[in-house]
């Protein structure tokens, strides 16, 4: 699995779709894959691991089997110790009744173990030369798996029903496929080594638009998972952790040093599971959409600068909102939080009732949209 550069080619707007099984592919695609029999097999050597591609060795037979050693090795590290693959489907609690959505395949090492233990896997992949490589190392288990050529950051709800339906998008217009009936469910676990330079932005974009997703077990960067479960008073305690755990809670969490790496990265990292988990008032009732929302944009608020005070930190944020900067004493007070105090102080509950305090000033008159 690869981390890859943020900046790549980007593929179609519509996000096309592969079923390779078929070979299908968009026709603003070139290169036509290699079609594989039904009964491909995986080399006898491999078989003793979950990923067959989770070696050096490996990694570098498939490289430069598609001629892409030169391209990939220096600027990517791919992930090569199956003890740690056979850990994160273990944390993610994969099992054959789920639909697995994957960001990032690479060359299929974390895929082909999700394809082995998952009843599907649908990944999103925007680097052009990779699909062939997928329709290489995927071979044995291509009937359960979709691919989405497109960035991920653009990814919508739309192209995943296309996708669980076996509709295949071609320029612009699409065909029905005959697929088994339980391929119509959207996935409901995100796992994925995730391409560092957007790990962040993904999962938080994910949980919050995806309410059909139970989970995101993911490979980050020790200081990104360091955000995720950050508690107040710490240096990483920032708006970041107060939305992320307004959608979900951290249900575990283990290191990956840079040696299961090829090449080793320079930074530490780690995998991280969240499950879906709206947070709730004090009534225990799951907070609106409109709540969320609200307590979302004063989070942003309280750490719009982050070495000032929880007043003038919303000053700052509201600056272009006379309106919401008059109203932010009463605000302040509704809450029940001292506007004295600095935003990395204040816990998710304090948050949520700030949310509200918002709102009700808005519905008051106090506070325009």
């Amino acid at each position: 699995m690869a981390k890859k550069p943020s900046k790549q080619p980007r593929s179609t707007p519509d996000g096309a779709s592969r079923n390779l099984e078929h070979g299908r592919l968009s026709q603003n695609n070139s290169r036509l894959p290699v079609r594989f029999s039904a009964d491909s097999t995986l080399d006898n050597s491999k078989r003793g691991r979950l990923s067959p591609y989770a070696t050096p060795s490996a990694t570098r037979e498939v490289l430069e089997r598609h001629g892409l050693y030169t391209k990939y090795a220096l600027g990517q590290n791919f992930l090569v110790n199956d003890d740690i693959v056979r850990k994160i489907i273990e944390l993610a609690d994969v099992q054959p009744t789920d639909h697995v959505l994957e960001v990032g395949p690479g060359i299929g090492t974390l895929t082909s173990a999700l394809l082995q233990k998952a009843g599907r896997v649908t990944s999103i992949e925007m680097d052009h030369d990779l699909p062939a490589v997928l329709q290489d190392t995927l071979a044995p288990w291509l009937g359960r798996f979709t691919l989405l050529e497109m960035d991920a950051l653009d990814l919508r709800e739309e192209h995943l029903q296309r996708a669980s339906m076996g509709i295949v998008c071609d320029g612009g217009s699409a065909s029905k496929e005959t697929v088994p009936s339980d391929s119509f469910l959207l996935p409901n676990k995100l796992v994925s080594n995730l391409p560092y330079a957007v790990a962040a932005t993904i999962v938080l974009d994910y949980l919050q638009r995806f309410p059909f997703l139970q989970s995101a077990t993911v490979m980050v960067q020790k200081e990104v998972a360091d955000r995720m479960m950050a508690k107040p008073g710490s240096k990483t305690y920032g708006a970041y952790t107060v939305k992320l755990g307004l959608h979900a809670r951290v249900a575990g969490r283990f290191p990956v040093a840079p040696g299961n790496f090829f090449p080793p990265p320079h930074v530490e990292s780690a995998v991280i599971r969240l499950d879906s988990a709206l947070a709730t008032d004090d009534a225990g009732n799951e907070l609106s959409p409109e709540l969320l929302k609200a307590a979302c944009t004063m989070a942003d608020a309280a750490f719009a600068t982050r070495r000032k005070t929880l007043a003038n930190s919303c000053k700052t944020y509201f600056s272009g909102s006379p309106n919401v900067q008059t109203a932010l004493p009463g605000i302040f007070e509704r809450a029940g939080v001292d506007p004295r105090r600095r935003g990395e102080t204040l816990s998710q509950e304090e948050f949520i009732r700030l949310g509200i305090a918002y709102l009700e000033s808005r519905r008051a008159g106090g506070v325009g949209e």
